[in-house]
């Protein structure tokens, strides 16, 4: 099997997708923009051959790169990245090389734009919240008068937070539509009160589950760009719970044959109008590759698996050679080194030491969304993920974490 896998070194942990692969027997041929020599030595050995690009994103360079690999090993049977940003050169290239194994680019509209996963949504059955193309202000002020303020802005096709803004009044609207770059088509959705449940897994090519999972965000990752704060979730148990019905439904839905998925929702922490009760789950984004944030290893560690393996085991079998049986909540908490913590990492370690999986200081490119430092734990008790957290985020003289978020 000949796999082509766009930027193996980047980010950081993705050399474990092609080892994982090259492992198994298959052909890894890598694509990026680092020299050779630049790369660490188990990128290198992850891959049975690596071609360097000027330009990830020059798609005739790394369409030149994939005619290479197609002459000297033969035809192509699979294209990946598990990156959103190179979604759209994925496809693309399955288009031109004919590639069957995921999404072509003609097929690549409803994992990309934000209205269209709406859309999807909505087609099973799957309440979203009202919205609006960023196309012209006067409907768009029509628009905010019918569902009022707080709107949320941010690009229709975009990665992450970036980008994305709370606006609360006309005010705002108009500095908005003043500064907002022309080359950004923007969509406007109504303002939910509500936190983010996540449905994440890894599907055979009938669509069929191999390992699922689904964390609770404990506040806003805009907020956590925006607002330079700290971060905290959580996997939680949600085995036959309402996350785990809906989220099968979006599985269905969209396009999820053998690949990663992870789907967004919005939990309301309060009753709305036309969308819910509160409790209710309403569908908010789609990301058709493996779930970021350090959710891999949180996935591994409640589990006790290797998710690399069994993505790597779903593309050459098929199938999952791993007994699925969930032992942990795992918790994700993030600190910022310019604020004062009541406790030190030192004393995070005396109490809860026995408990941390991991201890990392996040790279600055990823630092504004993930946090500067990141700590892993897992525990049975599920009510210890509550007080760990507010024990890691404690500021001094000042509410603890779930007042002062959570309210």
């Amino acid at each position: 099997m000949n796999v082509v896998f766009i930027s193996p070194n980047f980010p950081l942990d993705f050399y474990n997708f092609c080892h994982r692969l090259k492992e198994r027997g298959a052909n890894v041929l890598g694509i990026g923009d680092a020299p050779y020599d630049t790369l660490p030595e188990h990128t290198k050995n992850s891959v049975t051959e690596y071609y360097k690009v000027n330009n990830l994103e020059n798609y005739n360079e790394v369409s030149t790169a994939c005619r290479f690999f197609n002459k000297k090993y033969g035809k192509i049977d699979w294209i990946e990245s598990e990156n959103e940003y190179w979604l759209e050169t994925e496809a693309k290239l399955r288009s031109e090389f004919n590639v069957t194994s995921g999404t072509k680019y003609e097929d690549l509209y409803t994992m990309k734009y934000k209205s269209q996963m709406k859309d999807v949504y909505k087609s099973c059955g799957i309440p979203v919240a009202r919205y609006i193309l960023v196309d012209d202000y006067e409907e768009t002020v029509q628009f905010v008068k019918l569902i009022g303020y707080p709107v949320i802005v941010k690009p229709d096709n975009g990665v992450g937070a970036s980008n994305t803004y709370k606006l609360n009044n006309l005010s705002e609207l108009n500095y908005f539509f003043s500064t907002k770059d022309p080359h950004i088509r923007y969509i406007m959705e109504e303002f939910i009160c509500g936190h983010v449940e996540t449905f994440d897994g890894i599907t055979d090519a009938n669509k069929n589950i191999l390992i699922s999972s689904s964390h609770v965000y404990l506040n806003s990752v805009m907020d956590t760009v925006n607002k330079h704060q700290d971060m905290a979730f959580y996997f939680q148990e949600f085995e036959g719970k309402d996350i785990e019905i809906i989220g099968k439904k979006a599985v269905e839905a969209f396009d999820t044959r053998s690949r990663f998925f992870h789907f967004e929702f919005f939990r309301l922490d309060e009753d709305k109008e036309g969308l819910g009760k509160k409790g209710d789950l309403i569908g908010l984004e789609v990301n058709m590759r493996a779930p970021g944030g350090c959710m891999l290893d949180m996935i591994n560690y409640a589990y006790d698996v290797d998710v690399f393996t069994i993505w790597a085991d779903m593309i050459i079998h098929n199938k999952c050679f791993y007994d699925i049986n969930r032992k942990y909540f795992v918790i994700y908490v993030s600190r910022r080194n310019d604020t004062n913590y009541t406790h030190s990492i030192d004393e995070i370690y005396n109490k809860y030491g026995d408990k941390i999986m991991a201890n990392m200081d996040i790279p600055k490119v990823f630092a504004d969304a993930m946090g500067d430092k990141v700590l892993l734990l897992r525990t049975k008790c599920k009510d210890e993920v509550f007080e760990i957290v507010d024990f890691i985020l404690k500021y001094p003289h000042k509410v603890n974490y779930f007042d002062k978020y959570m309210a």
